[in-house]
């Protein structure tokens, strides 16, 4: 049963829950993650798709980390249905314990799903809240950052162009699977490769990635719609599942929706 773990969706014309469903059934993926934009903390809209259709998305919500009821803020969106939160790599309360929100988390059996660069990933000090924290579920998404180093590949959250990552950082990054609690999305291709596509130049970070986490704690990751600007929905899951030559089927079912399964519920 393929998962989807990554997509946006909001009420602008190109983001509606029609379009990608849309997208869902023409590829067979069966269920997604509703992951809310980094510029934006109202989760209503991912909420009332999760309800208008029940057994197919789990809601990955956002709070203003600066506001003084942060933490009740997060109570009130589990409590709507939300299953795990969002928050950059370099995310801290405000307050006597910078880590509060990401306690919070843990404290209501809400996995993290991290965004950020791989420099951070792969600094001390992120080790460090991992280590602190050995019952929350950190995912590491874009590939742990890798999957923002297109050359000028925009962020939406910053408004900056990111520089591509070292190999360093990349490598650095990687040895946060040493830490069971730590998951990590791979996207489609056009995260990691320049255009046109098909892509020619394939990266070795796929079978870097597997090989430090294993397929059960691997997930793909569309991030529609903004794919549709590079190589489109069906081929961020054909295109990438076809780069897996070293995974055998039972490594292919945990990467497209065992891993899924196992950290999200579908209400």
């Amino acid at each position: 049963m393929l998962v989807d773990t990554h997509v946006h969706v909001d009420l602008k014309a190109d983001a509606q829950i029609e379009l990608l469903l849309a997208q869902m059934q023409e590829h067979g993926v069966a269920k997604a993650t509703l992951v809310r934009d980094s510029a934006s903390v109202d989760n209503s809209y991912l909420i009332a798709c999760m309800r208008r259709y029940p057994g197919r998305f789990s809601v990955v919500c956002g709070v203003d980390i600066k506001s003084p009821g942060a933490l009740a803020d997060l109570e009130r969106w589990r409590s709507e249905g939300a299953g795990s939160l969002r928050l950059r790599n370099s995310s801290r309360s405000p307050g006597t314990d910078p880590l509060a929100i990401w306690s919070k988390a843990q404290a209501l059996g809400m996995p993290v799903s991290v965004n950020g660069d791989t420099k951070t990933f792969a600094s001390p000090e992120f080790a460090h809240i991992v280590e602190r924290l050995p019952n929350l579920k950190f995912i590491l998404e874009h590939a742990a950052g890798m999957g923002l180093s297109v050359i000028g590949q925009f962020s939406h959250s910053t408004g900056e162009v990111r520089p591509k990552p070292s190999a360093a950082d990349f490598e650095g990054a990687l040895k946060l699977a040493a830490y069971p609690n730590t998951y990590i999305k791979i996207g489609g291709m056009g995260e990691l490769c320049p255009p046109p596509f098909p892509y020619a130049a394939i990266p070795p970070y796929l079978r870097m990635i597997y090989d430090a986490f294993g397929p059960r704690r691997i997930m793909w990751a569309s991030d529609w719609p903004l794919v549709t600007h590079r190589e489109g929905y069906g081929n961020a899951l054909s295109f990438t599942r076809d780069q897996l030559t070293f995974c055998d089927r039972e490594d292919l079912d945990w990467i497209f929706g065992g891993t899924a399964h196992s950290i999200w519920t579908f209400p």
